[in-house]
């Protein structure tokens, strides 16, 4: 029987997947305080930046999604009360979605909890770790 041990990969790599998904733990269990997953977050925050209805397949395309997983997300979000579907008056087979009332006010309360963390976030890491962070970024993409 072979007993080696594996060793878990270290250095950069490893150190910045693991904190990506430290962040992006933080980040949903900010939006949950708010009633909100960061998917649900993103479609109403891309309603807002909008300033009117948008289709779902250009919701779809504006977030980056394949359409099916949009129709589904705007099924829950319109269950939360949070969007409805309206008809587009220029082509009967296209629906849009309409961010409500209650979804203009938790995308608010969202967006000001996701600032907070990020004030804090920003506390925490030095200007020249942030713009090594930024470099990094920029030569991935």
């Amino acid at each position: 029987m072979n007993d080696t041990i594996v060793a878990r990969p270290t250095g950069h790599l490893t150190a910045i997947l693991e904190t990506a998904h430290a962040l992006e733990a933080k980040l949903e269990s900010t939006l949950d305080e708010a009633g909100l997953s960061g998917a649900k977050y993103s479609v109403l925050s891309e309603l807002v930046r909008a300033g009117e209805a948008l289709p779902l397949s250009e919701l779809a395309a504006r977030l980056s999604c394949v359409r099916s997983n949009m129709t589904q997300l705007v099924d829950r979000l319109e269950a939360d009360g949070l969007v409805r579907r309206v008809a587009c008056p220029t082509d009967r087979r296209s629906v849009k979605a309409e961010i409500t009332e209650e979804g203009q006010k938790r995308q608010v309360d969202g967006a000001q909890r996701v600032e907070r963390l990020e004030r804090e976030l920003a506390a925490l890491v030095s200007d020249v770790d942030g713009a090594a962070l930024q470099r990094m970024l920029m030569a991935l993409r």
